[in-house]
């Protein structure tokens, strides 16, 4: 037999047997205790989508609000142009329309805004655009609830006020396919 000596017996090895294991968990561990923070974008309720084809309804012009964004982050607004500052409250007085003009909307339940951007747009300015005419919407509801309840319109509002609130004054807002960089 032969002698072994004391240099084979003293080997430095190191168990490596559960490194393996230990990782995996550590690897679940961090999995299961992060949280993924979602992107938020512009909350939107899209329509069902349906197989058929759509019902082209005749529109007035004078019920359609458009507004158009182009390459150069500039606005026209139903052929004239416009600055974002602007925006809001004139889309406030077409969708109310005080003075019954034969320009503006028949009736808050029958404007449309019509939101059509350049696909070389920038994103910021888009971004602002909606954001104005949202907050125009916004600012009305606010002032009807005030108006009829005595009380701000917030989440908080019972869910049977809202409804009617928006029933009077709906939110329509078409945004078309955008157009090619530079097209319109």
């Amino acid at each position: 037999m032969a002698k072994k000596s004391s240099r084979d017996r003293m080997k430095n090895e190191i168990n490596a047997g559960s490194m393996a294991d230990i990782a995996f968990l550590l690897l679940i561990f961090f999995l299961v205790t992060t949280t993924i923070v979602e992107d938020k974008g512009i909350l939107v309720k899209l329509p069902p989508w349906s197989d058929e084809e759509p019902d082209i309804a005749k529109l007035k012009t004078r019920n359609v609000y458009s507004v158009l964004v182009n390459a150069q982050n500039q606005l026209l607004v139903r052929g004239e142009p416009m600055d974002i500052e602007n925006l809001r409250e004139n889309a406030k007085e077409f969708i109310m329309n005080p003075g019954q003009l034969e320009n503006m909307s028949e009736s808050p339940k029958k404007a449309i805004i019509s939101l059509k951007n350049d696909r070389g747009t920038n994103y910021k300015t888009y971004l602002a655009v909606y954001n104005e005419l949202k907050g125009a919407y916004d600012e009305l509801w606010d002032e009807l609830c005030q108006r009829r309840y005595g009380v701000a319109y917030s989440e908080e509002l019972p869910v049977a006020y809202r409804r009617t609130i928006k029933e009077d004054i709906p939110m329509i807002l078409s945004e078309a396919e955008p157009t090619n960089f530079g097209e319109e």
